[in-house]
């Protein structure tokens, strides 16, 4: 899954990459973020592994945006179609513009580009029933209807799941049914800057892009992490970006541990384990027995995977089993 981060002109989203993508990608517009997680760690001191490998999300940078007043332009919306998610970034640090403008002139801009898709569509549906109404989708027609219509109350489709989601409509790409980061980029001096409630499909933050970029250039874990105490900071901001990310995409974690390796994975929220074992590898689906499973509390309770089958806390799945968040899993399979 790919994410774009774009803004207006001077707004601080390449800078933003950058941080992001650490200071080995100055000549890139692609980047994989690692994923914090820290559930790693404990299992890391049991088995000791060899290798040790976090999830990933990608970053794209997109190129352009224009100044406000002048729309993001038919460039970016175009580049930012394909994505999976958005991160939009603010500029609410240099005082030129007015940060909660830009976010809804940016609003606006793919509402209405919405709507053009929507009306060139629906003329198109009402040419076809003149001609043959077996040719259009009532389905279809009734869904554009209703989007139209939330978009005229100015309603983004990221807040009406049903809308955002429905298979009919999902080869439109409408922007506003994506799921968005909004980044407020602040002066350093206003890392506590206030910004909107979060809201279903669409989270905030306020970070210096500035100041996170010096941070990654920083290698020295231990440096880094007095520079953030001198600042009166726990964490580095980044590591809220790519969180918020991760649920924006509707992803949870499942972990596999041994020996070899220790590791997280992604998978959509509601994902079977048969379809978390394709994540790994394709034949782990294809020949699926069953998985076993131990909750992230329960290893918390006893931290031994011995002392858990003892318990009785581990667990056989079948095929219908949904995976949850933290889950460590041993799948077995048969090809």
């Amino acid at each position: 899954m790919k994410t774009a981060i774009y803004g207006f002109s001077g707004s601080g989203k390449s800078e933003l990459f950058r941080a992001l993508a650490g200071p080995g990608a100055l000549h890139t517009d692609r980047a994989m973020v690692k994923v914090p997680e820290p559930r790693l760690e404990p299992l890391v001191r049991l088995f000791k592994p060899r290798k040790v490998t976090p999830s990933e999300i990608e970053y794209v940078d997109i190129p352009g945006g224009s100044g406000k007043g002048h729309g993001l332009g038919q460039r970016v919306q175009s580049a930012i179609r394909p994505h999976d998610c958005l991160v939009t970034v603010l500029d609410a640090f240099s005082g030129l513009q007015d940060p909660f403008e830009q976010y809804q002139d940016i609003e606006t801009d793919l509402l209405i580009t919405d709507l053009a898709v929507i009306e060139k569509r629906l003329e198109r549906l009402a040419l076809d029933k003149k001609k043959d109404r077996t040719l259009v989708s009532a389905r279809e027609e009734t869904l554009l209807i209703r989007a139209r219509e939330a978009l005229e109350q100015e309603k983004p489709l990221r807040g009406i799941p049903e809308l955002a989601q429905a298979p009919e409509l999902r080869g439109f790409c409408f922007l506003t049914a994506k799921p968005v980061l909004f980044v407020w980029n602040v002066p350093d001096t206003e890392l506590n800057h206030q910004v909107p409630e979060d809201t279903p499909g669409q989270a905030h933050v306020a970070l210096c892009a500035k100041l996170e970029r010096e941070l990654a250039e920083i290698e020295d874990r231990d440096e880094r992490q007095e520079f953030l105490q001198d600042l009166g900071l726990t964490q580095s901001a980044l590591d809220r970006i790519i969180t918020k990310t991760s649920t924006l995409l509707g992803l949870i974690t499942f972990l596999t541990a041994g020996e070899k390796e220790v590791r997280a994975w992604k998978v959509a929220q509601g994902a079977t384990a048969p379809e978390a074992a394709g994540v790994i590898h394709s034949d782990l689906q294809r020949g699926f027995i069953r998985a076993e499973v131990l909750s992230w509390e329960d290893f918390c309770t006893v931290r031994d995977f011995k002392e858990a089958r003892d318990k009785g806390l581990l667990r056989l799945e079948g095929k219908d089993y949904i995976v949850r968040d933290g889950d460590i899993i041993t799948f077995r399979f048969n090809v």
